[in-house]
């Protein structure tokens, strides 16, 4: 399966290990842009230019980690596409390009099911996305979980509930799921 990345499920870094880490483990392929990417290091400067910076860093790290991944999008497409919010063709686009399956998103209002269906494609939530993955392969989305879980404790210095970690990652039901 390929799924196109949103930049909105990027940004937050815990969702982004989550999805990328069950990507190195080989349970679905990513596609992205260059502007999927640049919007996802663009949104931290409201953190300040020490974040930006970070992203950058990170958003290089992923090219080289997952080199296929990247499209460029068909100008072709760009132009015969139309979505609620005209910023986000770009992103239809390069799944359209990278032939992927669903576009994962947390902007459900901008990627109407009906407009995706006739590209041959589904939007879904991160949480949607992973639940899946996880009732396919259990194990490997646990491992990741709990990886990403390990680290996030180590960079806070303090202790965080699994479950806790996942809400706030806005994935509420995968959380649910391996708290139990």
């Amino acid at each position: 399966m390929r799924a196109c990345l949103d930049a909105c499920v990027l940004f937050p870094t815990v969702l982004r290990e989550v999805l990328t880490g069950v990507a190195g483990l080989g349970l679905y392929d990513p596609v992205w842009s260059e502007r999927i990417l640049e919007e996802w290091a663009r949104a931290t400067v409201k953190l300040g230019s020490e974040a930006e910076m970070q992203a950058r860093g990170e958003v290089a790290v992923l090219k080289a980690q997952f080199p296929n991944a990247s499209v460029r999008p068909r100008d072709g497409d760009m132009a015969r596409l139309h979505l609620p919010d005209e910023n986000d063709v770009h992103v239809l686009a390069a799944a359209i390009r990278g032939s992927a399956d669903v576009i994962v998103t947390l902007n459900a209002k901008d990627f109407p099911r009906q407009q995706l269906a006739h590209e041959g494609l589904r939007r879904m939530s991160p949480d949607e996305f992973l639940m899946d993955l996880w009732i396919e392969t259990p194990a490997a989305v646990e491992q990741v979980v709990r990886e990403v879980h390990a680290t996030a404790q180590r960079m806070m210095g303090s202790d965080i509930a699994l479950r806790a970690l996942m809400k706030k990652a806005r994935l509420p039901r995968l959380g649910k799921a391996l708290s139990v």
